[in-house]
């Protein structure tokens, strides 16, 4: 039996014989460090420090959305600093309550304080190591140690929250480094693992590498799949590369993400998604193909939160769906 048929045969041996998409839902694009070498943010002025903050109305109504639509929440992301620690406590609550849950976040290493204020809201932590590789690790990610990530992590451990972690293949490791993963999985006891391919970005120095394989990727999820049979393993993709997809579910994958499922909903593209799902022998949980129409109002209305913000959500609302409704038509 190869790896790919081992890895598959272990997934279904513990876990029900489907997949869906999960989408990370961003508060911010900002980014204090903005020198991790293979992120757009390098490539921008190190004295910029616009926060690039979404409204709150905006990301509920996008929560909205993706209930609607059968959509899991991968996690909630972004430059932590573009917030007080009250905002983003505020901002947690409201997304609690339109979500109808505790949600992941990954948010940069925080401090057991802010772990403390943050918890009545927060399932687990997500740690952004890119790379288990220390050499690679200190070239690509010079202002963001590991250390500090360890140290969330434990006190996560404490705090009986979950911990999950972050891989960006293709930075230069290579498949012998996956014993250092298997290494921090166990040390951390982490519970969930998104596998990303390097998507090289123009201004960077990986701006003409070559992206990796969808082989490469898969041989990375079937190897922790058979390491950690229960581990939660999400694999990013994009547009071009949703061919991969039912290889990275084969290998062992839980789930699909980094699709842009609003701005490519019933195109080729999320068609392609649902179809190479069906073709792993996965069902696909929800839908990229096939709006399911709500009544705005009566979805916003029984919200418990403040009728400003509901009148807001409203206008948010509707040029996303009339995004998804025009996609349709097409």
């Amino acid at each position: 039996m190869n790896t790919i048929d081992q890895a598959n045969e272990i997934f279904l041996a513990n876990f029900k014989n489907e997949t869906c998409f999960e989408r990370a839902i961003f508060f911010s694009w900002y980014c204090k460090t903005r020198d991790c070498q293979f992120c757009y943010m390098s490539t921008q002025p190190k004295n910029k420090t616009k926060f690039a903050r979404r409204t709150t109305e905006s990301i509920l109504a996008e929560l909205i959305l993706c209930k609607k639509l059968g959509w899991e929440l991968g996690f909630v992301s972004g430059g932590h600093d573009a917030y007080s620690d009250v905002e983003f406590k505020e901002l947690l609550k409201n997304i609690n309550i339109v979500s109808g849950e505790k949600v992941w976040i990954n948010i940069g290493a925080i401090s057991d304080k802010e772990l403390h204020q943050f918890k009545p809201y927060i399932k687990g932590v997500v740690a952004s190591i890119e790379t288990v590789n220390p050499d690679i690790h200190k070239k690509v990610c010079p202002s963001k140690p590991i250390k500090p990530f360890e140290d969330m992590l434990d006190s996560a451990t404490k705090l009986g929250l979950k911990k999950a972690m972050t891989i960006i293949l293709g930075l230069g490791e290579t498949i012998d480094d996956f014993n250092l993963l298997k290494e921090f999985i166990q040390k951390h006891d982490i519970e969930k693992i998104h596998f990303y391919s390097l998507n090289p970005q123009k201004g960077t120095i990986f701006e003409n590498a070559e992206m990796p394989t969808k082989e490469y990727q898969a041989e990375w999820i079937a190897m922790t799949r058979i390491a950690f049979p229960k581990i939660n393993i999400q694999a990013g993709t994009w547009l071009d590369k949703v061919d991969n997809i039912s290889l990275l579910l084969k290998a062992g994958a839980n789930s699909i993400s980094k699709f842009p499922a609003i701005k490519s909903f019933n195109s080729s593209y999320a068609k392609s998604v649902e179809e190479q799902s069906r073709q792993s022998g996965r069902e696909f949980k929800g839908t990229l193909t096939k709006f399911i129409d709500f009544d705005i109002d009566e979805e916003v209305d029984k919200l418990n939160i403040e009728d400003k913000l509901k009148e807001n959500i409203k206008i948010k609302l509707k040029p996303y769906i009339k995004t998804i409704k025009k996609n349709e038509k097409d």
